[in-house]
């Protein structure tokens, strides 16, 4: 029984996070898109996790589904009860800290993400952290100062069940192994915890390939979430898991799928194009300058508009790190059969393309809503839908941009500095210049070329 997770979400209690987080939207969204299981995010917020308790029921061990009624209907301020309709939307407690504070003579910035196995683990955890002095209720992501290693032995006190996994790993302020404050390895961030890290979130500017060439990382999973900041991004990277049974499909169980690294029931991660997350280059986005890892070395980390240092990008720091070319890495990956991934763009930024209108534009819109009606939950449209069903449900080119997605014929401006890429899907790429490597699923070797 194949499951499709998206393990790292935000509500509306954190800063820059659109209002339409809420529980039962979050749901509906997740209909919409093919999203089985979700995080709830930021349960450590009092008044969140006071929205969780009050509205989701624990239908297996550790998962939730939201109840058929609400106690208010918060848009009307009235006591009325609000009917919901039934979903098929699962919640898991899940949520993302930041933890900065010296270690090791640097400032140490990271964000992780933390699981908990139910309610009451939850509300032990988050009163540990109230009765320690931490504010909770400032933001849905809390800062917390204390070591990535000192928040994990805080979690392992209050339940071994619990789970860490860094996020976005690679991302320059706050990514594990970012250019900014984050560490050389594993082992340097979290010393003797070590072996209850088993799994890291490759983030929107990396993907498993780019983390392959990193030896080191070998027996490590690799998991991709959304990072939502709103009900529109959920599911941009997601986790396709299979589970024996409905009754087997628990916090342990998926847990244990990801620690093994199970190559039988963790089938693949579903990805953005790395080039196209908002740290994939190195850059200056005041100068709108962006440049590769090689130029950057010849600047010698300078901006050659405004002589200040460059941000330098996920690409860069992985070739720091890395002991492996991407050939190397794909080879070995192939050898060893690890966990396949699939890259793919959003159905709203393919209809836009195709159009050659904005994301949020009435036109987009009732093009997807139209497609999703016709065919079905947009992960089914861009994984399994067939191009006659498409054309039928659409048009010749919007079938033609979704097949030019799934074989990686698409060109890429990079992101850098935190400027998203942009996909181009119609845009002339010059023969073979705009293939992307499409997924682990390729017979030839990766190939990576931006405009």
């Amino acid at each position: 029984m194949k499951k499709i997770l998206d393990l790292h979400i935000h509500s509306k209690y954190s800063r820059a996070c659109s209002r339409d987080l809420e529980l039962h939207q979050i749901a509906k969204a997740c209909e919409i898109r093919g999203i089985d299981i979700v995080a709830t995010g930021d349960f450590t917020h009092p008044k969140w996790f006071e929205s969780i308790r009050e509205e989701l029921v624990e239908v297996e061990e550790g998962i939730y589904s939201l109840k058929d009624t609400r106690n208010k209907d918060t848009r009307r301020q009235t006591n009325s009860k609000l009917k919901i309709k039934k979903t098929k939307t699962r919640f898991i407690l899940g949520t993302e800290l930041a933890v900065i504070k010296k270690h090791k003579d640097k400032t140490r910035r990271l964000h992780l993400c933390v699981y908990a196995p139910n309610l009451e683990v939850a509300e032990k955890f988050n009163k540990k952290l109230a009765d320690g002095g931490f504010n909770l209720s400032s933001d849905g992501r809390p800062i917390l100062g204390m070591t990535g290693r000192d928040l994990l032995e805080f979690m392992l006190e209050v339940d071994d069940r619990m789970t860490m996994i860094p996020a976005h790993a690679w991302t320059p302020w706050f990514g594990v192994f970012g250019s900014k404050s984050g560490y050389d390895s594993l082992e340097d961030a979290f010393e003797d915890l070590t072996p209850h890290i088993f799994a890291i979130e490759t983030g929107l500017s990396s993907d498993p390939l780019m983390n392959w060439r990193c030896s080191w990382l070998d027996n490590i999973t690799m998991v991709s979430n959304s990072d939502a900041h709103s009900t529109a991004k959920l599911g941009r990277e997601a986790n396709v898991l299979n589970f024996d049974s409905e009754d087997a499909v628990d916090y342990n169980e998926i847990m244990k799928i990801i620690k093994k690294g199970d190559k039988k029931n963790f089938l693949q991660t579903i990805e953005f194009y790395p080039e196209e997350g908002k740290y994939h280059m190195d850059g200056h986005r005041d100068c709108k300058f962006v440049c590769n890892p090689h130029e950057t070395k010849k600047l010698g980390g300078i901006c050659p508009i405004c002589k200040k240092k460059l941000v330098i990008g996920v690409m860069n720091r992985v070739d720091e790190l890395a002991d492996r070319t991407e050939k190397e890495a794909y080879k070995v990956a192939k050898e060893k059969e690890f966990i396949p991934y699939k890259s793919l763009v959003p159905l709203s930024e393919i209809l836009a393309d195709t159009f050659g209108c904005g994301v949020k534009t009435k036109r987009v819109a009732s093009a997807y809503n139209e497609l999703t009606h016709k065919l079905g939950n947009e992960f089914h449209i861009l994984l399994n839908s067939s191009l006659p069903d498409i054309v039928t449900a659409s048009s010749d080119q919007i079938a033609d941009a979704i097949d030019r997605v799934r074989k990686g014929n698409i060109v890429v401006r990079p992101g850098y500095d935190g400027e998203f890429g942009v996909v181009k899907v119609f845009e002339d790429n010059h023969g073979e210049g705009g293939v992307k490597q499409a997924g682990f699923d390729l017979e030839l070797p990766p190939k990576r070329d931006t405009i």
